[in-house]
């Protein structure tokens, strides 16, 4: 039992390390990337759209841009470290460890609610100087960015275990992360939709996530943020039980 808890502390201090010595490239460039968001399309459309009442459209965009920073970047951190160690064959020296799935899943999962929240402040702490929202609710906004860490952690997980190749990696990516997470209400209040996208809307777990959080700065939501904390968690409860499997298994990493 000793044994198996220093190894996934081991694990998730080695992938921790492995995204903050290249920090300029995971954590800067989402920033950058997130302020250049803010600008263009808060400077394009701040006098033409209202939401919330009172809320203008630049602070409304802080709190969905940091959340988007933080899936993605979650999401990247545990898919890229599974399926580059799949393809370098480094793999297997986590193999050779008498770790169990259980430290598997906590490192590597863990490991990216750090890197996603690590972007997250980051994002957060540049956009606001542009757009300061305000904090109704701040313990919202702690859970929801946590479960939306662990949700695409987790996610990013299942992806590297299903993935041999990038170009799989790059399916998986572009054809389903990206998609659910710009069309989840990120630029934009569903409210503002025709009635069909805004049904289509509500199927998208992503949009919880982020009018989840969002609700926490306004203490105004397109839903309810116990509707939306009760979805999120069940949907990470069932991911996690997915990627878990995996791992107990050895889903594609044990011949």
């Amino acid at each position: 039992m000793m044994v198996g808890a220093l190894g996934w502390r081991a694990l998730l201090y080695k992938e921790t390390l492995r995204f903050w010595k290249v920090g300029f490239q995971t954590v800067g460039a989402p920033v950058l990337t997130a302020v250049l968001y803010l600008m263009v399309f808060g400077h394009v459309l701040e006098d033409h759209v209202k939401v919330y009442g009172t809320v203008s459209y630049t602070a409304f965009l802080v709190p969905g841009l940091v959340m988007m920073s933080v899936l993605q970047n979650a999401f990247a951190n545990s898919s890229s470290s599974i399926i580059q160690s799949k393809i370098m064959g480094s793999l297997v020296f986590v193999l050779l460890t008498p770790l169990s799935h259980w430290g598997w899943f906590f490192a590597y999962v863990g490991s990216s609610i750090l890197r996603g929240l690590a972007v997250g402040v980051g994002v957060f702490a540049v956009t606001a100087l542009i757009a300061m929202p305000s904090f109704v609710a701040p313990l919202w906004i702690l859970v929801f960015a946590f479960l939306g860490a662990a949700m695409l952690g987790t996610l990013g997980l299942i992806a590297g275990l299903w993935a041999e190749k990038f170009d799989q990696m790059a399916v998986f990516q572009n054809f389903l992360i990206m998609p659910m997470t710009f069309l989840s209400g990120v630029f934009y209040s569903i409210n503002s939709l025709p009635p069909f996208w805004q049904t289509v809307s509500h199927l998208n777990p992503f949009f919880y996530m982020i009018d989840g959080f969002r609700y926490g700065f306004f203490g105004v939501s397109d839903a309810s943020p116990w509707l939306s904390l009760a979805i999120v968690g069940s949907a990470w409860l069932v991911v996690s039980a997915i990627a878990v499997h995996l791992l107990r298994i050895g889903y594609k990493i044990r011949g």
